[in-house]
């Protein structure tokens, strides 16, 4: 099983580094978050993909400024919680419209929106917004107290 795990999680954060990647491109979708998922995925799957993309040139100081504390772009912040409260809520009113209202419809619906608030409240004040750009390797305050110690 935990073999199958590896292949999993592998598959999992590929798919990720390719969303993330395609975020770069189009305004309207989230880079930060599938390249966090893709780190989390690959630290657990692989080590050499892991290292790959924490050390890249432009993808990985998305990973590395969230990991040392600085935090994501205000940009990010702001299309990953417009994209969540768009989808959740036409989750919700799609399966309203084809359902009908019943309780289980307004649970579903309560449920949803109490989600979308605490991901709001994590991502948007929780977590630091760092100015626009990245990082160069060696200005990462986390791998600067690392170097300083060794």
């Amino acid at each position: 099983m935990k073999h199958a795990w590896k292949y999993i999680c592998l598959a999992l954060g590929t798919l990720s580094l390719v969303l993330g990647i395609i975020g770069i491109f189009i305004p309207m979708w989230p880079t930060t978050p599938f390249l966090l998922l893709a780190a989390a995925c690959f630290v657990r799957s692989s080590e050499r993909l892991y290292t790959w993309l924490v050390e890249h040139e432009h993808l990985g100081c998305y990973v590395r400024d969230y990991m040392s504390g600085r935090g994501i772009p205000l940009r990010a912040k702001r299309i990953a919680l417009g994209t969540m409260w768009v989808t959740s809520q036409a989750s919700w009113m799609i399966i309203m419209a084809h359902v009908g209202v019943r309780p289980w419809t307004i649970g579903y619906a309560v449920l949803l929106f109490g989600v979308a608030l605490g991901v709001h409240y994590y991502i948007g004040f929780r977590i630091p917004t760092r100015a626009p750009g990245c990082a160069k390797h060696h200005e990462t305050p986390a791998l600067e107290a690392e170097e300083s110690s060794a």
